[in-house]
């Protein structure tokens, strides 16, 4: 049942809600046609019954180096911005796509932060989200009707950067309780060779199949993440913690597909370059986004129009960040307000409202003066 829910008006997270036939392998559509891409039988029966699926060389080059050279743009239009402003010493373009950035961050710590919320979609990143075989394969997990959903992230891993290493999480924690039932499965896609020492993603194995949503709290260490617990985990959602959770390298040309439910982290970036990596998702169309209302999905395929054409209007220019941020202004007595908006190195959203408020940082900076426990918690007297 959907539930009318906004940026400002958020429901508490945790319900006693349980849909495991909705993301196990009941939920599993009928696919008889074979389309280029489609993967194995074997392959799509795991990602139900695990949570998750490793699926080697997918993408060619040619697919993949378009969206590299994107992001290289992205970089010199940071580094720009920034040393006009004075805010880094140097342009840095003597440096390299696995290093640019990590040499900028230097001089202004948070410059991950500003590239993360550049919000701008470049033509590379529509061509791989809408990729004909990658579709095929999504069509293999929710069927023919497919959209693509609002959330979609440009992952800048830099070296030992606690703002970059995701904690424990399912991906329903950030979204309002509309997404608890529908299947939004996400392709984590590496855009180098990934392992755990350059903060490759580990999943807890079958931990989708209770279909619940667990206790999340906000927010980790020094960042806007909402994390889960190891206990929480186990005792909820079932995980056994010495034997389900899994390290899941992924070769260059290859992506992770992850179930909505599953829950998942990203290990430190340890090595001496940038993890870069995308993460794009899907659903059916005939459910809600699950996104606060704050946007809507857009329709990819359609079973009622083979020549259906993608209409970007509206979509790829959309800053959800200034969004995510309006959805809390009614709480902007304790939240930081940036200097310069231009180079806002905070980030919120309406997740802050909808799980118990315990770590304080930068991101929550003036929660600390006590006035209030929580989000959805009375404020004292």
């Amino acid at each position: 049942m959907t539930t009318a829910e906004s940026s400002t008006d958020v429901l508490p997270g945790l319900t006693n809600e349980r849909h495991p036939d909705i993301f196990n392998l009941k939920a599993r559509p009928k696919v008889t046609e074979k389309k280029p891409g489609q993967l194995p039988e074997h392959m799509i029966k795991q990602f139900f019954e695990d949570g998750y699926v490793i699926v080697k060389d997918f993408f060619t080059k040619e697919e993949l180096e378009p969206c590299k050279k994107a992001i290289e743009r992205f970089v010199d239009q940071l580094a720009h911005k920034l040393y006009n402003a004075g805010k880094i010493d140097e342009l840095y373009s003597g440096y390299g796509f696995f290093e640019r950035l990590t040499k900028i961050e230097n001089d202004f710590p948070g410059a991950n932060i500003v590239l993360h919320k550049y919000g701008v979609l470049p033509q590379a990143f529509k061509d791989l989200w809408t990729n004909e075989r990658l579709l095929n394969v999504v069509e293999q997990l929710i069927g023919p009707d497919i959209a693509g959903h609002p959330v979609w992230n440009l992952r800048t891993k830099t070296p030992q950067n606690e703002a970059t290493t995701v904690p424990w999480h399912q991906d329903t924690a950030y979204l309002d309780r509309n997404s608890y039932t529908v299947l939004q499965p996400t392709a984590w896609i590496p855009l180098l060779d990934v392992n755990a020492d350059n903060g490759c993603m580990q999943v807890a194995h079958r931990g989708h199949k209770t279909g619940k949503v667990a206790r999340h709290q906000c927010c980790y260490g020094k960042t806007w993440y909402v994390m889960l617990e190891e206990e929480e985990m186990a005792k909820t959602l079932e995980v056994d913690l010495d034997k389900d959770i899994v390290t899941c390298p992924v070769p260059y040309g290859g992506m992770l597909l992850l179930n909505n439910m599953i829950p998942h982290r990203s290990l430190p970036n340890m090595s001496k370059q940038i993890r870069w990596s995308l993460d794009l998702r899907w659903q059916t169309p005939d459910h809600s986004a699950g996104f606060y209302g704050m946007k809507d999905h857009l329709l990819f395929r359609t079973s009622k129009d083979p020549d259906h054409t993608i209409d970007w209007t509206g979509f790829d220019g959309d800053d959800r960040w200034s969004k995510q941020k309006d959805s809390v202004k009614d709480l902007q007595d304790v939240l930081p307000n940036a200097e310069d908006a231009d180079f806002d190195t905070t980030i919120q959203g309406p997740w802050m409202k909808k799980w118990d408020l315990v770590h304080h940082n930068q991101h929550t900076a003036k929660l600390t003066d006590g006035k209030q426990l929580s989000w959805h918690a009375p404020t004292k007297a």
